[in-house]
């Protein structure tokens, strides 16, 4: 700690004395030792100075009380007046004017020089700072062992809000990460400050800190080790999404035998024989953040993979409490500032099952609320489902030749025919719903027929333009 005026006088060997009777700012710490023979000092003192001056200019009783008053209102801490030189003693005035507004003389002996007290002061920073220093570094240890020890960013919040005496939320766009304690609710402006997290993204991760607190440094560099935590998590989740995705990939698919299904199920944690339900989360917009993304708290025990460009969570379940979580996870998304729709499949067991959850989640989602209950698996999602049905090359040969034809001519052929299948092929609600004349909609199902070979107005062919229309929703064919 920095010495005070009070702490100065009792070095013998300077043989200081206080002269005046002022006892205001003996106890304030001296903020640094100002050599002076100036009238006016003023513009070369920032406050908190001792002023040490022989007082060579102030000759007359009227120039040493304006000196006194000139470092009174620059915020001096004190004067040191070296006797011996232009005083023999120092002057009456100019004690009477420092007792009367509170400032502190103290009379150096001739012996004394001016630089011995200076070195002094100078030596007690020295010694304050180095001593920060130790404590900051000190400090630094602790934050970085709570991480490498396992503790993660929880533990170095509740070890910084400790530092600090305050609260700490960390939070990604709204929504919130970590905190020192439980409990805490989402900060104010007025009641928080925020400390921006560079991750190199636009991710928006802000540590918060409840005032009042004191920084002594340690924030800033709590902010460079959460944000080197923070990317380091996310490669983490990325690679492990990947891996669990390949798995994912390859029980979608059906190529493997239930044994072996089971065997790598279980490797990335997923329990076959316990009842799963699949949500998908698909993203035009923000389908890259989706692979680091975090996931709520509610499924902390989820598994979660990448499969193409959306992201896979399974999560132990009997169908209960599926929506719920598929709403939580929505929720969770947007406060990320990731626009999700959230597709929710049913509660099976074994490998089978979970493709089935899968195509079930991942038809649900194509319908374009924000969350997607489940319902009964569709033909279509079965018919996918099957590795043996090239159901996607049959698609595209079906509606290919109309959504080339749209897009050259700027036709709306495939809207039609859409329409014409949800109306179960009522040419006049197809008409008063797309505002055309009747011969009109009659010779767009001509120039379909013509097109794909399937005559829209036959049974048979309705049924297979109507799955062709259903895997290019689900499976973007």
């Amino acid at each position: 700690m920095a010495l005070t005026l009070s702490e100065l006088l009792t070095h013998a060997d300077l043989g200081l004395r206080l002269a005046g009777s002022a006892p205001a700012g003996q106890d304030d710490e001296i903020r640094w030792v100002a050599v002076t023979e100036l009238e006016n000092p003023a513009p070369f003192l920032t406050g908190g100075e001792l002023v040490l001056t022989t007082g060579v200019r102030q000759r007359t009783a009227i120039e040493q009380r304006r000196f006194v008053r000139v470092l009174r209102r620059a915020g001096a801490l004190g004067i040191g007046f070296g006797i011996g030189l232009g005083h023999d003693g120092i002057p009456p005035a100019l004690i009477a004017e420092a007792n009367r507004w509170g400032l502190p003389v103290l009379e150096v002996p001739y012996r004394t020089p001016f630089m011995a007290i200076g070195k002094l002061v100078a030596d007690s920073h020295s010694a304050d700072h180095y001593a920060s220093l130790e404590r900051l570094i000190a400090a630094h240890q602790v934050l970085a062992r709570s991480l490498l020890t396992g503790g993660g960013l929880q533990d170095l919040l509740k070890h910084l809000g400790t530092m600090l005496g305050t609260d700490l939320i960390l939070t990604q766009f709204t929504a919130q990460l970590y905190a020192s304690s439980p409990d805490i609710g989402l900060p104010t402006m007025d009641r928080w400050i925020p400390y921006p997290v560079p991750t190199g993204r636009r991710d928006a991760c802000t540590l918060w800190a409840k005032k009042p607190f004191e920084d002594t440094g340690i924030i800033s560099y709590a902010q460079n080790l959460i944000s080197i935590e923070l990317n380091n998590l996310m490669k983490q989740r990325q690679a492990q999404r990947a891996l669990a995705g390949q798995v994912m990939t390859d029980v979608v698919r059906g190529t493997l035998e239930a044994d072996e299904a089971s065997r790598r199920l279980a490797g990335i944690g997923v329990n076959s024989t316990k009842r799963n339900v699949v949500l998908i989360a698909e993203s035009a917009a923000h389908h890259k953040n989706l692979r680091g993304t975090t996931l709520p708290a509610a499924l902390d025990g989820a598994v979660s993979a990448t499969l193409d460009s959306d992201l896979v969570v399974m999560i132990e379940d009997d169908g209960a409490h599926a929506p719920k979580l598929g709403r939580v996870l929505a929720d969770h998304l947007t406060e990320a500032g990731i626009h999700a729709t959230i597709g929710i499949g049913g509660s099976y067991t074994k490998p089978n099952g979970l493709r089935w959850s899968y195509f079930e989640a991942k038809e649900a989602a194509g319908r374009g609320l924000d969350v997607n209950e489940p319902e009964r698996l569709s033909l279509t999602s079965l018919l996918l489902a099957s590795e043996d049905v090239p159901l996607g090359d049959m698609a595209g040969e079906a509606i290919g030749p109309l959504t080339r034809f749209d897009r050259q001519h700027g036709s709306e052929l495939v809207h039609t025919l859409e329409t014409y299948l949800n109306l179960n092929g009522s040419v006049a609600q197809v008409a008063e719903q797309l505002n055309l004349h009747r011969n009109t909609v009659r010779y767009r199902l001509g120039q379909i027929a013509e097109l794909t070979g399937y005559d829209p107005a036959v049974t048979a062919d309705r049924v297979q333009l109507y799955l062709a229309l259903a895997v290019k929703k689900v499976a973007k064919a």
